[in-house]
C-alpha cells in the first residue's frame, strides 16, 4: 500500500540477486516522488547469511541515500503482517525538507554516556531533530541502560522503534544501516528539517476503576494508595467490576503510572503501563515492574484482545484527529511478538487497523522483543505495545 510520498512491500522469497534487483527497481518506479529521502528494510534470519549483499542490491536499485532497519522473524509491508515469515520488508520514503542522519551506536558507549555525550558521539543537537527512530540488538547492548542516557540528551524528544528479534532458539539479531549490518549495538535515524515525527504507543489496555494517588513507596514496592493498603485498594477495585468484566480481568490486570504530573484529568495515552508482580493481601503491599513514586496519580489496567483494540482505535481516532489535514508521508510500525493473532485470533489486525485510520500510507516494520516509544514526554521501552511512528510535515 503506497501514498504519493511512500510505499512499502514484502519480498517473500529467499536471496536471489537478480530477482530481488528488479523487485527493488520496480518498487521505486511505483513510487510517484521524484526521489526517495529515506528506506527501511527489515529481514527474516534467513537472510542473515545475505543481509549486506541484499543491502547493497535494495540502496543500488531503489535509489536509497540513506538505508536502516533489523532482523524480525514477523513482517509488517503496507496492511500486513507476516509473522514467522522469510523475505523482506522494504519501504521507501519521500520526506520533502527532511533533514536526516543514520548513526550506529554500541554497548562500550551507552556506558560511557552522560550529559551532552550524545550529542557529540551522534553529531546532532538537541535542537536540530525533530525525533529519532531507533532500532537496537536486545541481546549485546543494555537497552534501559541506553534509554536513561538518551533521555538525559533528548527529551522530550520523541523516539520510536523496537528492540530487534531473530530465529526464536538462536540469541543473535542484526540490525542495519546503509550497507553495514551489525550484529551488537543499535541504530538511530535522526529526523530534522522540515519533517517530524509524530506517533501512537498503544500498550494494549483499558483502564478500570477509577484514578488515584500513591501514597507510600519502597522502589518497586507499592504500600499504600490514597493512605490505604494497596492490595485492598485493587481488590475493591476488582470486586467492583461486573462479572464479564472480572473473567476478563482475572491473569490481566497491570497498572498505569502517570508520567506527566501538570495534566488536569488523565486520559488513555496518559499511562505508562507496567506489571503487576504480585500482592500480598496480609501486608497489602504490591510489586509492580516499575520504580513508581509517591505522590504519583495510578490507575489499574486491564489488557487483552478486545482492550487492544479498543486503545488501539482510540489512540488512531484521536492521532487523526490532532494531525487534522497535516500530511502524513509514511509510517514505521514495531509491535510486540506478544500481539499479532496470538493476541487477536485473526491476521494483521494493528497493521489494517493503521491503514483504515490514517491510509493509504507506505508503512513497514517488524514483531519485536521490546517497543520504543514516547509517554508523556519522555521515551520508554514497552511491551505488548504497538509503537507507531509518522513522518508528519512540521
Amino acid at each position: 500500500m503506497s501514498n504519493e510520498y511512500s510505499i512499502a512491500a514484502h519480498w517473500r522469497g529467499g536471496f536471489d540477486e537478480t530477482g530481488l534487483r528488479d523487485w527493488a527497481e520496480n518498487l521505486r518506479r511505483q513510487l510517484p516522488a521524484p526521489r526517495v529521502s529515506l528506506g527501511l528494510v527489515f529481514m527474516s534470519p534467513k537472510f542473515f547469511p545475505h543481509a549486506k549483499a541484499a543491502l547493497e542490491i535494495l540502496r543500488v536499485h531503489a535509489r536509497i541515500p540513506l538505508l536502516a532497519g533489523c532482523s524480525s522473524a514477523g513482517l509488517i509491508a503496507g496492511p500486513r503482517e507476516f509473522e514467522n515469515a522469510d523475505g523482506l520488508a522494504l519501504a521507501l520514503y519521500s520526506l520533502p525538507g527532511a533533514e536526516l542522519k543514520g548513526v550506529h551506536f554500541t554497548q562500550s558507549q551507552v556506558e560511557a554516556a552522560h550529559g551532552a555525550y550524545w550529542h557529540l558521539e551522534t553529531g546532532v543537537e538537541p535542537k536540530h531533530t525533530n525525533g529519532w527512530l531507533v532500532f537496537i540488538d536486545p541481546f549485546h547492548l543494555d537497552a534501559e541502560g541506553w534509554m536513561r542516557g538518551w533521555n538525559e540528551a533528548y527529551a522530550p524528544t520523541p523516539a520510536f522503534g523496537g528492540l530487534a528479534s531473530g530465529a526464536f532458539s538462536d540469541p543473535t539479531t542484526q540490525v542495519y544501516l546503509n550497507g553495514d549490518v551489525f550484529e551488537d549495538g543499535g541504530v538511530a535515524v535522526s529526523v530534522g528539517g522540515a519533517v517530524k515525527l509524530e506517533g501512537v504507543i498503544s500498550q494494549g489496555c483499558t483502564p478500570i476503576g477509577e484514578s488515584w494517588t500513591l501514597t507510600r513507596v519502597e522502589k518497586n514496592f507499592i504500600h499504600q494508595i490514597a493512605n490505604r493498603p494497596a492490595y485492598a485498594v485493587l481488590d475493591e477495585t476488582f470486586q467492583k467490576l461486573p462479572p464479564a468484566e472480572q473473567r476478563k480481568a482475572r491473569g490481566n490486570l497491570l497498572i498505569g503510572l502517570v508520567v506527566n504530573e501538570y495534566r488536569e484529568d488523565f486520559h488513555r495515552g496518559d499511562f505508562l503501563v507496567r506489571q503487576l508482580i504480585g500482592g500480598d493481601p496480609n501486608s497489602g503491599v504490591l510489586a509492580v515492574g516499575a520504580q513508581p513514586r509517591a505522590g504519583q496519580m495510578m490507575q489499574f489496567q486491564r489488557r487483552d484482545a478486545a482492550a487492544a483494540t479498543e486503545d488501539m482505535n482510540e489512540l488512531l481516532a484521536r492521532a487523526r484527529e490532532q494531525l487534522g489535514g497535516t500530511t502524513i508521508f509514511g509510517g514505521c510500525l514495531c509491535c510486540c511478538n506478544g500481539r499479532g493473532q496470538g493476541l487477536f485470533g485473526a491476521p494483521d489486525h494493528d497493521a489494517g487497523l493503521v491503514q483504515k485510520q490514517l491510509g493509504p500510507l507506505g508503512l513497514a516494520g517488524f514483531f519485536g522483543n521490546g517497543e520504543i516509544g514516547p509517554v508523556g514526554g519522555k521515551n520508554y521501552l514497552h511491551g505488548f505495545t504497538a509503537s507507531l511512528a509518522l513522518f508528519v510535515k512540521k
